[in-house]
């Protein structure tokens, strides 16, 4: 009979000899973590090979993104369809196992991660999810949704600031069925974490309300005790510290910062097979270890008797059971076309003055209603973000809630939000001022990287917010997001555009969308059907003064009003002038090359751009020596939106007389 340890050893070998071959790699944490990982995923991992995206699988994320070879390992020998030549073609190009963990690469894999602490924060929007929908979904006798979230961090997650951010509400929101596994080694790539990192992690964990538990992370008795006991914990998250050696089994290299992020050498790898007394050649798994790693039997199995009770459930409770199938196939309700075009239409006829932030509430109190799998919250800014509905209701409440308060946790909560949309069965938006999205950005990024459908909802988008001053004006934000591939961004100038902009993130799947909302009111427009159908297209002529257009202004949001006021000065001195209201560039640039030509005819050289924000980006449309470029290329200031938008130029009467001197000079 096969010993606990040789089934961990052959995590050991596939990593170090994957690692070697590739000549690149970290061998130390999968090498340390083997053991952790043979217990779990051998004895209490919910999961099934042959259909990595059963609904009710538990959900394994490691963390520590670097030690991916751990996981591919695991996929391999439990029986994903990540085959011998795969492990091969480690960090090769195209391959099924990148040098990090992707989704949508590798089957099994739940989360792109790599930036350190992310795959923890995505873990704690994967057991809200779990907790939110089996109050809405599980019944006496039926639990629908029923998995724990089971994830691997090490010295690194943990010093990064997102940890706080993600296990201070996690201990808050009492999310017990979120176990972690800390790899507590010692070691990271600059040598002994003990010379920069002394924290008191079980008195850290345990003042967020976690439950505590240290073991040896090698000790295969300790982690199933360890295990068993944070399962029966069911009101808080559980930290299990493993105290492990990195590098476990090698010779001269284990417990060393050496065997961190460096193959081991073939002298090295050929000592450790000798110490570890594994007597197979490289890339060779015997079948009888094979055998007692393979999940396929168990998975079917567990699978199949979840179909047998959710055929029951949907016999008693079909509406539910359809919604659940509805949402976890990601189809929108049918009626949200319909509901939007009579939105749309009530708002043909222009409102009074509002803010697009308000115009951006107005929308999802529409929505709410009929998109039951939004899933709001907002970086303790939800009085100003605008973004609770009427039927908004606080998950620390009741889990049957809606919306969650994430409070000051601008990087947590994209993570934490990105986590809950690949959960599945939501679409969650997250919200904060533009300027703090810096604070987000490396989770704004990976939204992009994964193609998460998650909306972001970025209010006070310009110097309009006056008083706060420069720190809290953006000015090369909405440039850096543009830049952002995967990332759709849209900058509104009223209600209609605003709700459009709604609707397309809602529709849209193939990455996150940015809303950039006005914190001060703006006026409304009206719009020919036409002009509503180009909206879609994020692109549209808006207002056109003259038959022959001399000059063609482009803008966005609160500076649209603007472009149209400087057109009708100018149109009054007999020049003929189009305004285009740029609400995505990103939209605008997929569209085909003759509708680009129909808005933006290359004849037409004279161009002006107007926004708030840096003038660079504008090249792309507005380039050549008659053209320019009206924005901000410093930092803001302080004072009344009024007085700021005079300061920086960016009045009808200062663009207007710069456009006749150096444009249409006489």
């Amino acid at each position: 009979m096969l010993c606990r340890k040789q089934l961990s050893n052959a995590i050991r070998m596939l990593s170090i000899d994957a690692i070697q071959k590739a000549k690149s790699g970290h061998p130390g944490a999968p090498m340390g973590m083997a053991d952790i990982a043979e217990v779990l995923w051998r004895d209490f991992l919910k999961h099934n090979p042959e259909n990595p995206s059963w609904s009710n699988r538990d959900r394994f994320i490691l963390s520590n993104g670097h030690a991916s070879m751990l996981l591919y390992s695991l996929l391999h020998l439990s029986g994903y369809n990540v085959t011998i030549d795969d492990i091969k073609k480690f960090r090769q190009c195209h391959s099924k196992t990148p040098g990090h963990p992707e989704i949508h690469c590798t089957p099994g894999v739940e989360i792109t991660t790599g930036p350190l602490g992310q795959g923890l924060a995505s873990g704690v929007g994967m057991a809200i999810a779990e907790k939110i929908l089996s109050v809405y979904f599980n019944k006496k006798n039926f639990s629908i949704v029923d998995n724990y979230t089971w994830v691997f961090v090490g010295d690194g997650c943990l010093m990064e600031g997102i940890s706080h951010e993600a296990c201070s509400l996690a201990g808050t929101l009492e999310l017990g069925k979120l176990i972690i596994f800390y790899d507590k080694n010692g070691i990271s790539i600059d040598g002994n974490v003990s010379n920069w990192f002394t924290d008191d992690t079980i008195k850290r964990f345990k003042s967020y309300n976690w439950h505590v538990i240290e073991i040896d992370g090698h000790n295969t008795e300790e982690i199933s005790k360890a295990i068993k006991k944070s399962k029966k914990n069911i009101l808080q998250p559980s930290m299990i510290i493993c105290n492990t050696t990195i590098g476990f089994g090698s010779p001269n290299k284990e417990g060393t910062a050496s065997v961190h992020g460096a193959p081991l050498g073939e002298e090295e790898i050929l000592l450790t097979r000798k110490k570890l007394n594994w007597k197979y050649p490289s890339f060779f798994i015997p079948q009888k270890v094979y055998n007692a790693w393979s999940a396929k039997f168990k998975g079917k199995k567990d699978e199949e008797n979840w179909n047998k009770i959710f055929k029951k459930y949907s016999i008693i409770y079909p509406d539910l059971a359809k919604e659940y199938l509805r949402r976890l196939k990601g189809i929108l309700p049918s009626c949200l076309d319909s509901e939007m075009k009579k939105f749309l239409n009530s708002l043909k006829t222009p409102l009074n003055h509002i803010s697009t932030r308000q115009a951006s509430k107005n929308t999802i109190e529409l929505l709410g209603n009929i998109v039951p799998e939004l899933l709001g919250g907002s970086a303790d800014l939800a009085p100003s973000n605008l973004t609770m509905w009427s039927g908004s209701k606080s998950i620390k409440n009741n889990f049957s809630g809606n919306y969650i308060h994430y409070g000051v946790r601008e990087f947590g909560m994209t993570s934490i939000a990105n986590g809950i949309f690949h959960f599945g069965l939501f679409i969650p938006y997250s919200a904060t001022f533009l300027v703090f999205v810096d604070y987000a950005r490396n989770a704004v990024r990976m939204a992009a990287l994964m193609k998460t459908h998650h909306i972001f909802v970025y209010t006070h988008d310009s110097i309009g917010v006056g008083e706060d001053g420069p720190t809290h004006q953006p000015i090369e934000h909405i440039t850096s997001l543009r830049q952002t591939p995967n990332l759709s961004v849209w900058r509104p100038c009223d209600a209609l555009e605003t709700a459009i902009s709604w609707h397309v993130a809602l529709k849209r799947k193939s990455g996150p969308t940015a809303l950039i909302l006005s914190r001060q009111n703006l006026p409304q427009f009206s719009r020919t059907t036409e002009q509503i159908k180009n909206i879609y297209k994020g692109g549209y002529i808006i207002r056109e003064f003259g038959k022959k257009i001399d000059l063609i202004i482009i803008s966005t949001g609160s500076e649209v009003q603007l472009a149209i006021n400087v057109a009708k000065r100018l149109y009054e001195e007999s020049y003929g002038v189009r305004v285009i209201s740029m609400v995505s560039t990103d939209f605008f640039d997929s569209q085909s090359f003759a509708y680009q030509e129909s808005i933006l005819p290359q004849n037409i050289t004279k161009r002006v751009s107007i926004e708030a924000g840096l003038t660079n980006f504008w090249y792309k449309y507005v380039g050549g020596l008659n053209s320019l470029r009206f924005g901000i290329d410093t930092f803001g200031e302080s004072g009344s939106s009024h007085d700021l938008f005079d300061f920086f130029g960016l009045t009808e009467e200062k663009i207007f007389l710069s456009i006749k001197k150096n444009l249409f000079k006489r």
